[in-house]
């Protein structure tokens, strides 16, 4: 079965799922409150949201973060240099940049026009494709370039230490109870940096951990990466940012440094242009051709729908011999 669907009994409960977050998002409803009523497991005394009512939701918003950043455009501009300068203290010249979760762009737009130290190719995925498709319309109409592609956070589809910096920015947000598997992630990706800007429960007020709880947010980033033996350079809320986002949801930074990154070697370092691709299912090497990402260990081929690689473990079609006609 569909791994979406390890919590729903039957393609019915996809189908139930599906339209009641629909109709919900339609009257103007929160659709998240309906999944996590519909499907959503429970862990204790605490309430997780499924994967698949995540990408529904996001799907559903698909336009919203772009009118967004149009309307308050002088702040996206702030928000974009307040990203900026937190990633050139790891990036190097003609580096690499991946932003996880990179919703509309709107972000990432941001960060690359605001960047002082240039990269040579930025990236970012997200789990929607509407999204991915709105996030390439809103590149093109400000001059940028990045590659974009339907990704899973939980397996991206890279290989290790692949990325230079590494950043998310309110993209771990909904997936609490998954903290640590995410961080592990995005810090396997990375080569010399992982920025997590997210809200931090533990900084935040009574009443907005409140509502971070209620929205099945992610707490406890600090704790587990001392657990995990990172390198922590920088943990605290920063300022100016909620009154835009929200002030209950208290925006913050944890960057954390690869163990081997040298700081001296940040201008000096030769660029391969080659971005190291791999099979989400099987972590076997993911060749680029005409129409699809394969695996030729594998015998796998990801699809490329309107231009935009469909890259999750989902979207695998079983080909052995698509290299052989290709």
């Amino acid at each position: 079965m569909n791994s979406d669907l390890k919590s729903f009994s039957s393609f019915n409960d996809k189908a139930k799922l599906i339209s009641g977050m629909r109709e919900a998002y339609s009257q103007g409803e929160n659709a998240m409150e309906f999944a996590r009523s519909f499907g959503s497991r429970n862990k204790g005394d605490k309430i997780y949201n499924e994967k698949l009512s995540t990408l529904i939701a996001y799907d559903l918003q698909s336009g919203n973060y772009v009118e967004k950043a149009k309307k308050f455009a002088e702040f996206n501009k702030k928000y974009g240099d307040l990203h900026a300068r937190l990633i050139e203290e790891f990036l190097p010249e003609n580096g690499t940049l991946l932003e996880v979760g990179v919703g509309e762009a709107t972000t990432l737009t941001s960060v690359i026009k605001s960047l002082k130290v240039k990269p040579k190719k930025c990236l970012g995925f997200d789990i929607s494709w509407s999204r991915i498709k709105v996030a390439n319309q809103w590149l093109f109409d400000n001059s940028e370039k990045a590659e974009l592609f339907v990704g899973d956070m939980f397996d991206i589809p890279l290989s290790d230490n692949s990325i230079d910096v590494v950043f998310s920015s309110h993209s771990l947000e909904p997936n609490g109870g998954n903290e640590e598997r995410l961080m592990r992630e995005c810090y396997r990706v990375a080569k010399k940096a992982v920025l997590f800007i997210e809200p931090i429960y533990e900084l935040a007020s009574k009443e907005a951990k409140r509502r971070m709880r209620k929205h099945c947010y992610i707490s406890g980033i600090l704790n587990i990466a001392k657990r995990n033996n990172y390198e922590i350079v920088n943990y605290k809320l920063l300022e100016n940012v909620d009154n835009y986002i929200n002030p209950l949801n208290p925006t913050g930074i944890l960057s954390i440094k690869k163990t081997d990154y040298k700081k001296d070697s940040i201008t000096s370092e030769k660029v391969n242009d080659n971005i190291k691709w791999q099979c989400p299912l099987t972590k076997s090497h993911l060749a680029k051709l005409d129409d699809a990402f394969y695996s030729k260990d594998a015998g796998l081929a990801y699809p490329i729908l309107s231009g935009i690689p469909l890259l999750r473990s989902e979207h695998a079609v079983i080909a052995s011999l698509y290299e052989l006609i290709n």
